[in-house]
């Protein structure tokens, strides 16, 4: 059994009218795994139907990284193809529409692989591709497919109509109007945001088993969702499905312990039972049962890497967290509970006046810069976020749950 393709046009519609709008003479790049094919070519069905000058789709598939990173030399391991990154440039010159659609083929692909040489191969992450993205320069998004490998890493079985199933919950698919409904999420999330801004917090404190963490945050510090604007003042929802609110910390200020409390697939490895040590800032230690060399090979990538750029929260209500699966692709996982990323500090969490294109004067108000942004989940029932600010400590979450 496949996926319906009533279902994929539906989709596509919701992608295209709510994630990315097209607009008439948009250049449009999906950038897709093979399995991944059904959904691209329906994206691509509705962005021409809207009017799109031409649709670009690139294919990756995993198995050929594997290939490279055991058999190429390991100096050209780090290499990236310049043509590429002149894809990716041009449509930023022409302000145009990235779609990233995430499901692994195979999340463990590099499972037995040196993890050094595994490490230094970022494919397909591309440093041009995330310059798109924290700067705003297209309207960008990340959306998921459900395929049989992915999901026989999640159940134990390539079953596609099962995991299939939950995503369609997920992307509110099986609401009566799936674009009024992601609009009214969006709105909550938006909401929830400008509460915490209001809040004038100084620092966040997250607490649970084998996580004592306190994160300092930036002056006036900003509260937003994944709802953004083009450098054009064009809207967009950066990942669908979205269900975090976040801000830019001061990465400085950042010290304690913490442990994830879900898998991170990385790169092609899977990471489990992360646990990291962080001092005036910057990770000074790397501990987990599986990874834990590929974690430390990433994050020695520039100064940057070892330092924390995003905090988002996330309450029980999510319908990923609902689900109670736990999907080892980070798209999901990062909207099922509370995550930090190690790497760039994102620009829609920086208060308008701390912004600048220039990382020095970024770096010396405390925004981290860095060719990386890796999210890791630290969320969940039994970890309690509190808030630090003027009026003293304020609990944020208990249980999953909001408590203001």
């Amino acid at each position: 059994m496949t996926i319906p393709l009533t279902d994929l046009a539906g989709y596509a519609d919701v992608v295209f009218d709510v994630a990315v709008p097209v607009l008439a003479g948009d250049r449009v790049l999906i950038n897709a795994e093979i399995e991944h094919a059904p959904l691209a070519r329906a994206l691509t069905e509705a962005a021409y139907a809207r009017g799109a000058r031409y649709v670009d789709i690139w294919y990756f598939d995993p198995h050929a990284k594997r290939s490279r990173v055991q058999h190429a030399d390991i100096a050209t391991l780090s290499e990236v193809p310049f043509w590429l990154d002149v894809r990716n440039d041009e449509l930023a010159r022409y302000s145009g529409i990235l779609v990233n659609i995430r499901g692994a083929v195979a999340s463990d692909v590099l499972a037995g692989q040196d993890p050094l040489r595994a490490g230094l191969d970022r494919m397909p992450h591309l440093t041009s591709r995330q310059r798109l993205q924290l700067n705003n320069l297209v309207r960008w998004t990340i959306i998921p497919y459900a395929t049989p490998e992915w999901a026989r890493a999640v159940f134990g079985e390539p079953d596609q109509p099962r995991l299939w199933g939950h995503l369609r919950r997920i992307l509110r698919l099986d609401e009566p109007d799936p674009r009024a409904a992601w609009h009214q999420r969006i709105t909550e999330l938006l909401s929830r945001a400008e509460e915490l801004t209001r809040m004038r917090l100084d620092a966040v404190h997250l607490e649970g088993p084998g996580t004592d963490l306190t994160i300092g945050l930036l002056p006036d510090a900003q509260w937003t969702a994944a709802r953004l604007q083009d450098v054009n003042g064009r809207v967009f929802q950066a990942n669908l499905p979205t269900e975090e609110v976040f801000t830019t910390p001061d990465y400085r200020r950042v010290d304690g312990v913490v442990r994830a409390t879900r898998p991170l697939s990385l790169d092609g490895t899977v990471i489990r039972d992360l646990e990291m040590v962080v001092a005036d800032g910057v990770v000074t230690e790397v501990r987990a049962s599986s990874g834990a060399d590929v974690v430390r090979t990433h994050q020695a990538t520039d100064p940057g890497a070892a330092r924390l750029g995003e905090l988002a929260l996330v309450d029980g209500s999510s319908r990923v967290g609902e689900s109670g699966v736990i999907y080892l692709e980070t798209l999901l996982d990062e909207n099922a509970t509370c995550h930090l990323a190690w790497g760039a500090g994102l620009p829609p969490g920086v208060p308008a006046h701390l912004q600048s294109p220039d990382p020095a004067k970024l770096d010396a108000v405390g925004v981290n810069t860095s060719r990386v942004h890796v999210d890791f989940m630290v969320g969940g029932p039994d970890v309690t976020v509190t808030g630090l600010g003027p009026g003293g400590r304020t609990e944020l979450l208990r249980n999953d749950v909001w408590q203001f």
